[in-house]
């Protein structure tokens, strides 16, 4: 993580102590695994919610969403600090909708997006993080169930974000449920960035000719939790290779499923400070804040995400 705090300029939050302290954040992945960073006592975990095998306890069948859940809240417990999530005191919510495949299909969305809705106020959910989108071969448009299901999140005055996908960079890329026109779409800004790497953020406009991406953030090369037994800290030692990462404990991942959750964790940071704001203003605040890197709205949105500048 520390490169991408570097690269949105986190070090504002943490000198004013914004951690996202009780924001609660559904997140609809493939589950969440065990990891001192995030399930110990007194981690972010608050829920699970299972709609793929039904099963009561968390678990992370393929480690999708526990890289997720890391990049947004990981309190960074077994790095000394050194991948520590954007939000470390916000509360996730894991609805897992997602196989061990990392595949599945709208009735699985549709359940959890049932039980945001139902639970969102018992829980203080603000933020629903949906690091998961349509195959370049499928097709959902605006009327589609999957694309209103998220509508409905939204105008349950939710902050719903969701990745543009991996598809691009050609035009009308963007998956489905991006293509929503409510919900905040965030594409990948490495390339656009650093001038390197594999072009693969998916490109608007939709099909429907509404502009998007929303906004974009760094997505590649991103270093975030991954399931583990549950071996004590203390033997972690064994772990640590020449550039003291744990091997074992942590992964690089890119892809815009990487982006999403960076602009959650900063979303929850703004609701920490500002708890009043609406979705509506969440929205319009990042379009007011974030740094033009000078390329078509199709490639880069409003611009890459300033989390400094969103705070201030």
């Amino acid at each position: 993580m520390n490169h991408v705090a570097s690269a949105i300029n986190l070090s504002y939050a943490i000198r004013h102590g914004l951690t996202g302290r009780g924001v609660g954040i559904a997140i609809m992945d493939t589950g969440i695994g065990y990891h001192p960073d995030l399930t110990d006592k007194d981690g972010c975990l608050a829920g699970f919610f299972d709609t793929v095998n039904g099963r009561s306890s968390y678990y992370d069948d393929n480690g999708h969403g526990t890289h997720i859940a890391g990049i947004i809240a990981g309190n960074g417990s077994a790095s000394n600090g050194l991948y520590r999530g954007i939000a470390p005191e916000s509360r996730i919510y894991m609805v897992k909708i997602l196989n061990h495949k990392g595949e599945g299909n709208t009735t699985n969305v549709l359940i959890g997006i049932n039980w945001i809705l139902y639970n969102h106020l018992k829980y203080n959910i603000k933020i629903v993080n949906i690091s998961v989108g349509s195959t370049k071969n499928k097709y959902f448009d605006e009327n589609s169930p999957l694309v209103q299901g998220v509508n409905k999140l939204w105008e349950a005055g939710l902050v719903v974000l969701t990745a543009a996908g991996n598809q691009g960079p050609e035009p009308y890329s963007i998956g489905a449920p991006g293509n929503s026109r409510k919900i905040i779409t965030v594409g990948a800004s490495d390339v656009m960035q650093y001038g390197n790497g594999r072009d693969y953020s998916g490109r608007g406009p939709t099909y429907s000719c509404i502009k998007k991406p929303d906004i974009v953030a760094p997505g590649s090369d991103v270093v975030s939790c991954m399931p583990v037994n549950k071996l004590p800290l203390t033997s972690l030692a064994r772990h640590f290779n020449k550039d003291n990462q744990l091997k074992a404990y942590y992964k690089e991942r890119s892809g815009t499923s990487m982006s999403t959750p960076v602009v959650s964790g900063c979303i929850a940071l703004l609701l920490q400070k500002h708890p009043n704001m609406t979705n509506k203003d969440v929205k319009l605040h990042l379009r007011n804040t974030a740094y033009n890197l000078g390329y078509p709205h199709s490639r880069q949105g409003w611009g890459m995400i300033q989390c400094d500048r969103l705070l201030r």
